[in-house]
This record gives structure tokens, C-alpha cells and sequence, in this order.
């Protein structure tokens, strides 16, 4: 909801600063005292061509600053938002800000943050619609005719959507898996060589390095192997070392009762067979670590220089090659077991496109039915708006397969006619503007509950019409606004009436300098301006009567 909007230099405006509420809101004056240039400045904010001709006179630039109601957290608009990195607190209002320069020059800000007048375009027209003579945007552009056709009869396309992301998915899946069958079936005999090269070698993780550390090891046994003989026959046999050392513990033990100093030798003996039994079972264990098998060397040579090229070859690492060997035998396999891959894809292909069609088909039946009671409701709307004339239809025409989507398979099209005998044409073929504006609105009275968080502005709808028209497009916009913003610039006394805010729009004359003012009427201001449109310059007491009447009605 628009909230307020500050003007500054803009034509005749000097400074402005308006304040709006919900519900509708009139806007009137004398013709010429300005009502386009208040659209021209929003519109600028809105993010219309910045015309360096829009900047008055004397002045080195004009500046609009819209300020709005802060957008719903999960809305479109917050999306927007978002996706461009306009930054906004909960709860904060929308500010917008638009300049331009008298050389021509414009800036742009949403929230304090530069934006481009593109994206600026994007968000106003999510804030805020423009009808008027030959500005028409909204139902005229026929994109948008599908959402509010479901809006209206409240279907909910969420399973068509689901339905049509797990078919186009199911295709993916297939046109992935023939490419891959056809690759595969390029390599198939580069697979199955590759595929028995490797599982006649059979690598493990981790062969690579168990077999350099034990050729290594194998090596330097080689080199050892005459020093842990001598080191060892020094421990070995009766008369080895250490059986030496036992004999002699022996002999100590059985006088060490003698004396002191000879249990603490016998003590320190017992220690040293110990540590010197220990060091003969080490010696054995290396001995036996440290091996030379030459023909055991020689073969973990060759598996080593194998693995490594084998490696090499299919250039990966010596420990990936069992991996690439389970990876080489599953394509093999899949090429082998292609057809009944293929054949499961395109049979849950076939599911899922069934699914699809059958939930679009039912949401094309639920979008027809509501096409006819939108027919009706807006054929209601016609006559009193005198077009009793006319005809309203809504198009629902299958598209072909190609253009088939998330949404559905209709396209969506509202068609008039406004002559008897006269073909059906889109809303933006209407040549007379006063006609197109009335269609709009009796379109919008149909669709009001797709307008609740809206801001519509109706410039001169009731053009060219007067007495119980006038009215009925009053009590329209009346209805409509009580789930919209409603803001209508009119000349119509009976419309001005059906407001809940009213103002006043005003040009001056100072000197030579003209200028445009606005200013919100109270009860009496408004009984004496809807007075001055029934009776003209000359307000009269009959005038006066004929405005408490139409204030009265309301």
C-alpha cells in the first residue's frame, strides 16, 4: 500500500508531500491544474523514463520519493528483493527514491541501496497499477491472464507443478543414460580388455608401498646378514655368552648367603641374563625380519614394476587401481545390462508424463469451469457500466506439447468485444480508452479478492459518461476498494463521492510562475468541490444540496 509520496521540482510542482490511507481515495481539480503531473511523478518513481523535461524550471533537478507499506516476508515482492540484494528489516517500510537531472541524468534507490531503473520497473509493478487512457498495463498484457484465472477459482496448481518437475527429471534421467549407453558401447572393448588386465593382476589398496617397504627391507638384510651371524654366535651354544652368564649365576647363587656384596652381585647377574635374553630374542626377530630370499626379492620387484605401470597406463595412483577396476566393471556391466536400464527409464518416463497429463487435464477442467462463471460474473459488471453491448470471454486454448509447463497445458487469454456482431480481440485492441478503462474495471470488480495487497490507480475512468454510469462506476470502485488501494483521479461528481479521502488538486498563478498544489479536504471542503463539478464556477445552493445528497449516499 502506497503510504505517502514526496515531490520536489517536478513541472509545476515546487514541493509536495501527500499522505494515503487504505480503502479509495479521489483525486479532482479543474482540467489543467495538474492530475497528470502527480501520475508523471509517480510513474517516475515507479521506474518510467526519467525525462529531463520533467524537472521545473530554474531548478537543477527533481526528485519523487515513494514511500510504501513493508512488503509480506513470504510475498513476490520480497523475493524480488532478494534476488538483487535490496536489503529490507521486517517490518520496515519500502522507500523508494528516483532523481533526475536537468542534463538528463537519474539515479534510483530502494531503501537507501542504488538499483537500476529495470529492476525499479520490476518492483513497481508489483506495488502498483496504472490505468488510464493509453496506460495499461496489468490485464492487458495477456502473461499474466492464467494466475488470475486460477486466483479466481482458487485452484491450486501446486501437484501440476510437482507433476511436470518429475517428468521433465524422468527425461533428463533417460537422455543421460542413453548418451552414457553410447559412449559406453564405444569403449566396450577397451573395457573388457582393460577389465581382465586388471582383475588377472587383482591390485590392493595399499600394495604399493608393502611391497617397496619390504624390498627395502629384503635389501638391507643382504648387507646385515654377516654381522647378526657373528653378533649372534657370541649368544649361541654352550659356550656362548650367555650361557656363560647362567653358569656363573648359578655358581654365585649357591655362595651369595656369605656375604652381602655377593647377593648384590648375584642381583645384578640375574639383571644382565634378563636384558641379554632379551636382546637375543630381538637379534632372532631381525635376523628373521631381515631374511634374503633372492628369488622372494626378485619377485616383489617385478609386482612392483608391474603395479607401477599398470599405473601409469591408466594414469591413476598404484592404490586407485582397485577402485578403477570396480569402476571398469560396472560400465562393463551397464553396457551389458543397458537395454534393461534404458528400458526402466523409459517406462517411468512414460509414468510421469501420464502423471502429469492427467493432473493438467484436471486442472484444465477445474480452469474451465471457472472460465464460464468468470464470463458470467463479469457480464454482470457490463450494462450498468454502459456496456451492454459488449461481450467478455476467457480463452482457454491447449497449448502444443512443446509449450507445455509447470502451469499447465492452457494458455490463458481474456477477450472483448464491444459491438454487437463484432469479433472477440484481446482487451488492448479496444480502440476507445474510455471503454478500455470501464472493461478493466468491471474485470477487476469480477477479481477482487486478487487485489487484496494491491495499489490501483484509475486515471478518468468514467470519461466521457455521466448520471447513473458515473454512479455505477463509483459503486464499483467502492466495492473494489474494499480489498485494494483504490486512488482515482476523476471529474465525475458522483465517483468523488464514494471516496473516503478526497483531494484537492490546484493550480496558481504567482507572477509569471505557475504552480501546482494538493491538498486533502475535509467534509466541507468536499461538499463545496463536489459542488463546484455538478454546477461549475458558479457554486450554487442547489449545487451545494445535490453534493449533500450524493455524501449522504454513500
Amino acid at each position: 500500500m502506497l503510504q505517502s509520496l514526496s515531490i520536489r521540482d517536478i513541472v509545476l510542482i515546487e514541493a509536495l508531500d501527500l499522505e494515503f490511507g487504505s480503502g479509495l481515495t479521489v483525486l479532482t481539480g479543474e482540467t489543467g491544474a495538474g492530475k497528470s503531473i502527480l501520475l508523471d511523478s509517480l510513474g517516475l518513481a515507479l521506474g518510467n523514463r526519467a525525462d529531463s523535461g520533467l524537472v521545473r524550471q530554474g531548478t537543477e533537478r527533481a526528485q519523487v520519493t515513494a514511500s510504501f507499506a513493508a512488503p509480506a516476508a513470504d510475498g513476490k515482492l520480497a523475493a524480488t528483493l532478494a534476488e538483487n540484494d535490496i536489503e529490507i528489516e521486517p517490518g520496515e517500510p519500502l522507500i523508494i527514491k528516483r532523481s533526475v537531472k536537468a542534463d538528463g541524468g537519474s539515479r534510483a534507490f530502494i531503501n537507501d541501496q542504488p538499483c537500476s531503473a529495470t529492476l525499479l520497473r520490476t518492483v513497481g509493478s508489483q506495488l502498483i497499477e496504472i490505468h488510464g487512457q493509453h496506460d495499461d498495463r496489468g490485464l492487458i498484457n495477456p502473461s499474466g491472464h492464467r494466475a488470475l484465472l486460477d486466483a479466481f477459482s482458487g485452484v491450486e496448481g501446486t501437484k501440476v507443478g510437482d507433476s511436470f518437475e518429475a517428468w521433465q527429471a524422468a527425461k533428463t534421467a533417460l537422455e543421460q543414460a542413453k548418451q552414457d549407453q553410447d559412449a559406453a558401447e564405444q569403449d566396450r572393448e577397451y573395457l573388457e580388455h582393460s577389465v581382465a588386465e586388471l582383475a588377472k593382476f587383482a591390485p590392493q589398496p595399499g600394495e604399493e608401498q608393502e611391497l617397496a617397504l619390504g624390498r627395502a627391507t629384503m635389501m638391507k638384510g643382504e648387507k646385515l646378514t654377516g654381522d647378526l651371524e657373528a653378533i649372534r654366535s657370541a649368544f649361541d651354544g654352550s659356550e656362548g655368552g650367555l650361557a656363560s652368564l647362567r653358569a656363573a649365576a648359578r655358581r654365585l647363587d649357591r655362595i651369595a648367603e656369605d656375604h652381602p656384596l655377593l647377593r648384590e652381585a648375584l642381583e645384578a647377574l640375574d639383571r644382565s641374563i634378563i636384558d641379554a635374553t632379551d636382546a637375543e630374542d630381538k637379534l632372532n626377530e631381525a635376523a628373521h625380519a631381515l631374511s634374503f630370499d633372492p628369488q622372494r626379492l626378485d619377485d616383489m620387484e617385478t609386482r612392483l614394476f608391474d603395479l607401477r605401470g599398470l599405473a601409469r597406463k591408466h594414469r591413476v595412483e598404484p592404490d586407485k587401481l582397485s577402485d578403477l577396476l570396480n569402476e571398469l566393471q560396472i560400465k562393463l556391466a551397464v553396457i551389458s545390462d543397458g537395454g534393461k536400464a534404458l528400458e526402466g527409464l523409459e517406462a517411468s518416463l512414460a509414468s510421469a508424463k501420464k502423471s502429469y497429463i492427467a493432473a493438467a487435464e484436471a486442472l484444465r477442467e477445474k480452469r474451465s469451469r471457472a472460465a464460464k462463471a468468470l464470463d458470467m460474473a463479469v457480464a454482470g459488471e457490463l450494462a450498468p457500466l454502459k456496456l451492454d453491448a459488449a461481450r467478455f470471454e476467457t480463452l482457454l486454448e491447449e497449448l502444443t506439447e512443446d509449450h507445455w509447463n509447470k502451469s499447465g497445458i492452457d494458455r490463458v487469454e481474456f477477450l472483448i468485444s464491444t459491438n454487437p456482431g463484432a469479433p472477440l480481440a484481446p482487451l488492448g485492441k479496444i480502440a476507445s480508452g474510455g471503454e478500455l478503462s470501464r472493461f478493466i474495471l468491471a474485470v477487476k470488480v469480477a477479481l477482487a479478492e486478487e487485489y487484496g495487497l494491491k495499489t490501483i490507480i484509475f486515471d478518468e475512468v468514467d470519461r466521457g459518461v455521466g448520471g447513473a454510469v458515473a454512479s455505477a462506476i463509483g459503486d464499483r470502485l467502492s466495492r473494489l476498494s474494499k480489498g485494494a488501494q483504490l486512488l482515482v483521479v476523476t471529474h465525475s461528481p458522483q465517483v468523488a463521492s464514494k471516496g473516503v479521502a478526497h483531494m484537492l488538486i490546484n493550480k496558481s498563478l504567482s507572477g509569471t510562475v505557475s504552480r501546482t498544489d494538493v491538498s486533502a479536504l475535509d467534509d466541507e471542503g468536499r461538499r463545496q468541490e463536489i459542488a463546484r463539478m455538478l454546477s461549475g464556477a458558479d457554486v450554487t445552493d442547489e449545487a451545494r444540496a445535490q453534493a449533500d445528497r450524493l455524501l449522504e449516499g454513500v
